[in-house]
Parts: structure tokens; C-alpha cells; sequence
């Protein structure tokens, strides 16, 4: 096993902070040759180089920072098991970082998440958003504890990640109100023609409804394409087209948008993933959301 020394993590991490090693020397007290020697030791120990010079400052490389991020977790949980130890309790709230797919329906995000902040108060949810191959790619460094996706991590994609199933939904096709009354009749046959707006082609759910649409012989009207699922919904609302969603969020699509229920397309499904770095589960709060979003939501 190869092991790490911390003392030379630390002067890294100190340096980082400060952008110098004369500053991190006054921290640390120490002389800024004996800080500049352990850089390298460090350095040759990684294989990697961990800074580059920029005028008088010094700035961390790309692996510099993927080596702070995890000296920042070290460094903080070193400082929790201290606290802990002496009876004073960390008093830091529990980080969970979530990247969140495109398609995925925001309404979805927020239900799953009350499953975090039901879990534990002390907590601080940072989220982003963005295409999966770039969220994948930061999961495997790290910058993510999670990835909430539409499908599962593709083989293609050349990154440590396991596919956790959350569970699986129909799909109900909304519309505004005076939208409904037009096409609600001999539902499906008067979707021929009707004006849908959709998610974009690399979309599971896209491809879903294009190979129902075959089945039954329809011909829509594809008004708009979204990446975005909020978008689409926004205009949904706006009465421009018909558009579909997860039948599991019906009440709060209804609610939020509202548009009320035009058909369901039982025979396409929707399977939503939590992706991570580990196939079991280690993060507390991702194990909470995982639990909870199986048993009430797809339950």
C-alpha cells in the first residue's frame, strides 16, 4: 500500500489557501525553503505537478485542485473526529453536492431532496446542472456525491460510476385547460396532428413516445424541442402544446403548471438513476434519498 504524508498535504493545502509559500510559512512557521522542499516531495511522490507559477503567485494545476478538494474533506473531517473526540460536536452541516442531468424533471429533484433535508437538518445541498457526460466526468473526480439521471451510466463513458435505480414511472401527457377540451376525444386518435412539444431526440422519454407514436399510428405536430424539462413545462403552461410528464408527479405538475391531465402512456416508462463512484452506498444522506424516493415516491 502506498502511503500519503500528511504533513506534506498540509503544507500543500496551505499554500493553496494562500497563494504563496511565504504566506503559508507564517502560518505554519516555517521556513519557505523547508515549505518549497516538501511541495517537491509531495509532488514526486503524486507523479503530478501540482502548481504552476503565475507572477508572484503560485496557481494550482488541474490535478492541484482535484488534490486541495480532497485535502479540504481530509483537513475538515480530521477537525470533526477533534471535535468529536472532545466532546464539542463538529457544528458543520453534512455537504452533499448533486449533479443533475438535463432531462430530469426539476420537480422530481425537489422531491427527492425533501428526502435529504428530512433526514438531517444539518445539511447543505449544492446542485448543478448540466449535460450527464459532464457530470459524470466530475463525479469520477470526486467534485459531485451524486448524479440524479434519466438513464443509467453508459458503457461509452470511460468513468468509475454504478447506476442505482430509484424507480420507475408512466408517463400522462398535460395540457392547458381550453388544449384538453380540444383533443380529450377519442383520446389517443385525436392526438393526430395535435401540437406536442417534446423533449430533445437524445432523450429516453423522446424516444419512448416516438416509438409509441409508430404503434399507434400518430402523426404530432412537434412544436418545440427542450433540453430543459422546466422549460418545456413553462411552456406547456403557456397552453403552446401538449407535453408529457412522469405520472408519479402528476399532482405537482398540475399544481405548479397548471394544466390538467389529457391521457396516460402506461406502456412508456420513465426509470430514474442515482449514479455514483461507489456500487454500495457510503454517503448517509444519498442512502436516505435512495430509500426514500424507492419506497414513497416510485414505492
Amino acid at each position: 500500500m502506498e502511503w500519503l504524508n500528511y504533513h506534506h498535504l498540509l503544507y500543500f493545502w496551505s499554500v493553496a489557501k494562500h497563494g504563496t509559500v511565504a504566506k503559508a510559512g507564517e502560518e505554519l512557521r516555517l521556513s519557505q525553503p523547508t515549505i518549497s522542499a516538501q511541495l517537491r516531495l509531495l509532488e514526486d511522490t503524486l507523479g503530478e505537478k501540482l502548481f504552476r507559477r503565475s507572477g508572484r503567485y503560485l496557481v494550482m494545476t488541474e490535478m492541484g485542485r482535484v488534490v486541495f478538494d480532497y485535502a479540504e474533506d481530509i483537513f475538515s473531517l480530521g477537525q470533526d473526529l477533534m471535535n468529536t473526540v472532545k466532546g464539542r460536536g463538529s457544528g458543520k452541516p453534512v455537504r452533499l453536492v448533486v449533479g443533475v442531468a438535463d432531462a430530469v424533471p426539476k420537480l422530481l429533484v425537489t422531491r427527492l431532496l425533501k428526502y435529504a433535508f428530512k433526514r438531517s437538518r444539518a445539511i447543505r445541498v449544492v446542485c448543478w446542472e448540466g449535460k450527464l457526460d459532464h457530470l459524470l466526468a466530475d463525479l469520477a473526480i470526486h467534485k459531485l456525491d451524486l448524479v440524479i439521471s434519466d438513464t443509467p451510466a453508459p458503457p461509452s463513458i470511460k468513468v468509475q460510476a454504478h447506476s442505482h435505480s430509484m424507480g420507475t414511472s408512466g408517463v400522462t401527457l398535460f395540457a392547458e385547460a381550453k388544449l384538453r377540451a380540444q383533443y380529450r376525444q377519442k383520446f389517443p386518435r385525436s392526438l393526430e396532428g395535435a401540437p406536442f412539444l417534446l423533449p430533445t431526440p437524445n432523450a429516453m422519454l423522446r424516444r419512448g413516445l416516438e416509438d409509441w407514436f409508430v404503434k399507434k399510428d400518430l402523426h404530432p405536430n412537434i412544436i418545440g424541442e427542450f433540453e430543459d424539462s422546466a422549460t418545456l413545462k413553462a411552456f406547456g403552461h403557456e397552453g403552446y402544446g401538449i407535453f408529457p410528464g412522469p405520472t408519479v408527479l402528476e399532482k405537482e405538475i398540475r399544481r405548479q403548471y397548471q394544466v390538467e391531465v389529457l391521457g396516460r402512456v402506461d406502456t412508456v416508462k420513465q426509470e430514474f438513476f442515482a449514479v455514483t463512484v461507489d456500487s454500495r452506498l457510503k454517503h448517509p444522506i444519498v442512502v436516505a434519498i435512495l430509500e426514500s424516493a424507492r419506497r414513497d415516491l416510485f414505492g
